[in-house]
């Protein structure tokens, strides 16, 4: 049943809701269920274009299978054999309009692509000026009737009709007979789908003059389930009438509906309300009532952490570590044998680290000498980057959980080469050097002193002695019979010796709290990188699951 209430319709905000619709078609477009966006962007043009058009003229749309009796039904509506009836199938072949004023209706009727048009002119003779349910005399202005080709026609082309113009009408109008009103097509193609579009919609069984009173009230009660099954009942406003065009039976409340339709003037805009509402039913349920889990700290530190051993950043702070060591035992290392780690080259130096943070450098050009990522690295990437968007999109639905992937794994090509950048920015000379290793420095130079001294003392003896000059005895430690020259040598060895072991406890202690904090910058380094390159472009998808949630919201009418 028809029932439009002004003060309902008026409270639907159809222009808002187009705009909302607009942008959940634009943010949802390749993210969405395709057939659902094109639904809605041809929703879309649709109302833009009927909202152009006259918005005086109401269009009832007649259809139905073969046989229903669709023309005659209008003839015997509007009381005036109009469009063609016979017994040969199919009848109509091309839509016909009849109008109850043409004045601004031919530019709606050229967007319908209707040719065929008549006038209700009260002025002409009609044969069936004195019918079984007489001329419609108070036609309400702005109506506008279409006879149209059947919905299960044998010819492709009628049926196409059908199918185009029963989702531009204002007002359908289903015709139905006692034979067929259980007809697969009509009911499954035709009715469900425009289920939501009870407001807009009239039943009609048609040819009741061919059943007792008891099969007419059988075939109604048959009918309204197949309509609650369709999902019209349920509404409550889509009860059949019947109607007999060659008895007149039923046809004053055919009138009568289609007059309260056209004089309420909010057929097109419930129409609309409805398609809305359609699209927005097929939108969200590709879109989901779920809300992701979104960019979590956990999720972001995940995914820091798989891209630190993808990079092999924990193998660069080892080799900080080791450099430190190799540098600090060449600065406080026992001096007789630091000129043999001179033979051994800086871990970082090898990979041409150590000296990437020079300021007269242009960043962008500064690269690492490291190997490009093994296939394994890269997978490895690939499986951080995976299970963060995994992370993120949980609780989404199964379109954006697609969606977000692909958006984590858009800039995989260029991940690789910011990792490497990630690796050559990080600061890996601060902390290369230590305050001690000055002060041991020194006291290794005094100790080889010493026992330099000593050994020239001794020396210079020894020749004294070996060219038989008198010289004499070397002084001696108070109470033992140590030479002071020898004393000097050992004591000089020795301490040097010590501190040469002290300084290698020192480096390795220094050198792991070095690779703690060079660690720590490749970790904020890379951090960056993938913030950039997976956390940024996830954040927009999101943005964009959140955008088209409250334009869904925005395009509803249950708000």
């Amino acid at each position: 049943m028809i029932r439009l209430g002004r003060k309902k319709t008026q409270t639907f905000n159809i222009d808002q809701r187009l705009v909302g619709l607009r942008d959940a078609v634009d943010a949802g477009r390749g993210r969405l269920d395709d057939d659902a966006v094109n639904g809605a962007d041809d929703v879309l043009q649709r109302a833009v274009t009927r909202r152009s058009l006259s918005a005086d003229h109401t269009v009832v749309g007649f259809f139905g299978a073969t046989g229903s009796g669709k023309s005659s039904l209008m003839n015997a509506v509007v009381g005036r054999p109009v469009a063609q009836a016979a017994v040969r199938r199919p009848t109509t072949t091309s839509p016909l309009a009849v109008l109850a004023s043409p004045e601004g209706a031919d530019p709606l009727l050229d967007w319908l692509g209707i040719e065929s048009r008549y006038v209700l002119d009260d002025s002409q003779d009609s044969p069936w000026s004195t019918g079984v349910a007489g001329l419609w005399t108070e036609v309400p202005a702005g109506l506008v009737l279409l006879d149209l080709p059947d919905v299960d026609s044998v010819a492709r082309e009628h049926r196409a009709i059908a199918e185009r113009l029963v989702g531009m009408v204002d007002v359908v109008v289903w015709v139905v007979d006692p034979q067929k009103y259980a007809d697969a097509v009509l009911h499954d193609d035709f009715i469900a789908p425009l289920s939501r579009h009870a407001a807009v919609t009239l039943v009609v069984l048609n040819q009741a003059d061919r059943l007792s009173s008891e099969q007419v009230q059988s075939v109604l009660s048959s009918l309204r389930q197949l309509l609650k099954e369709d999902g019209l009942e349920a509404s409550g406003r889509a009860a059949p009438i019947a109607t007999s065009a060659a008895t007149g039976a039923g046809i004053g409340a055919v009138r009568a509906r289609i007059t309260e339709v056209v004089e309420g003037k909010e057929a097109a805009a419930a129409r609309l309300s409805a398609d809305l509402e359609g699209s927005v039913e097929r939108l969200r349920t590709s879109h989901g009532t779920g809300q992701p889990t979104g960019v979590t700290p956990f999720a972001r530190d995940g995914l820091t952490e798989g891209l630190v051993r993808a990079a092999n950043a924990d193998g660069i702070a080892q080799a900080a570590r080791r450099s430190y060591v190799l540098n600090a035992g060449k600065r406080t290392g026992w001096l007789p044998v630091r000129w043999v780690s001179g033979f051994r080259k800086d871990p970082l130096r090898r990979l041409h680290l150590q000296d990437l943070d020079d300021d007269a450098r242009d960043p962008s050009l500064r690269r690492s000498s490291l190997p490009p990522m093994s296939a394994a690295q890269r997978a490895a990437a690939d499986t951080a980057v995976r299970h963060f968007a995994d992370e993120v999109a949980e609780g989404s639905s199964p379109a954006w959980e697609r969606s977000i992937r692909e958006a984590a794994r858009s800039r995989q090509d260029t991940l690789p080469d910011a990792l490497d950048q990630a690796l050559a920015h990080t600061d890996l000379r601060r902390g290369s050097k230590s305050w001690w290793w000055i002060p041991l420095d020194v006291l290794q130079w005094l100790a080889l002193l010493t026992a330099v001294a000593g050994l020239l003392w001794l020396t210079g003896l020894f020749a004294l002695q070996y060219l038989q000059v008198p010289v004499p005895a070397p002084p001696t430690v108070e109470g033992t019979d140590i030479p002071v020259p020898t004393l000097l040598v050992v004591t000089g060895l020795v301490v040097g010796i010590v501190i040469g072991l002290l300084g290698a406890i020192f480096a390795r202690w220094g050198g792991t709290w070095r690779a703690k904090r060079v660690s720590k910058r490749l970790r904020e380094q890379i951090a960056v990188a993938a913030n950039d390159n997976v956390v940024v472009p996830v954040e927009e998808e999101l943005s964009l699951h959140d955008k088209v949630g409250r334009a869904l919201e925005q395009a509803s009418v249950l708000k």
